[in-house]
């Protein structure tokens, strides 16, 4: 089922960018951004309502919040970054290069969550990395 939700983050991804890019025409950045961060909340909360998910709240520990806050500021800084970009240049430079995130997380990974790296990672890192590089060129 994981794979099924993945291939459907990508096909979002996907609109997010192409609907994004038609959708920014015009409009500051940061504005865009922040129009978007409210529908992802209204959508994200929607979830948590639907799926009676809001009763965890309360069993959500310290080092839980410290660390999903940290990813939200994350996000968010690579938001405003991306929609930057994205006003300023070609969808089709700026979604590949926004796309290292998974040779980083693939590294990061490594580093910090001593996750395996094998020579399948490596290769794959390497290919992304190139595919990446002929595409911006």
């Amino acid at each position: 089922m994981w794979l099924l939700f993945a291939v459907l983050s990508s096909v979002f991804a996907a609109l997010t960018s192409i609907l994004a890019k038609v959708g920014i025409e015009g409009v500051n950045s940061n504005l865009a951004t922040a129009i978007r961060t409210v529908v992802v909340l209204i959508m994200a909360w929607a979830m948590v309502f639907l799926t009676h998910a809001q009763t965890g709240i309360s069993e959500i520990g310290k080092k839980s919040w410290i660390f999903l806050i940290l990813s939200g500021l994350a996000t968010g800084a690579s938001w405003l970054c991306y929609y930057k970009a994205l006003q300023m240049g070609d969808a089709s430079k700026v979604v590949p290069i926004d796309k290292l995130s998974v040779v980083i997380t693939l590294v990061m990974a490594f580093v910090f969550l001593h996750e395996e790296f094998t020579v399948k990672s490596i290769i794959g890192c390497v290919l992304i990395g190139a595919g990446t590089l002929i595409m911006v060129l």
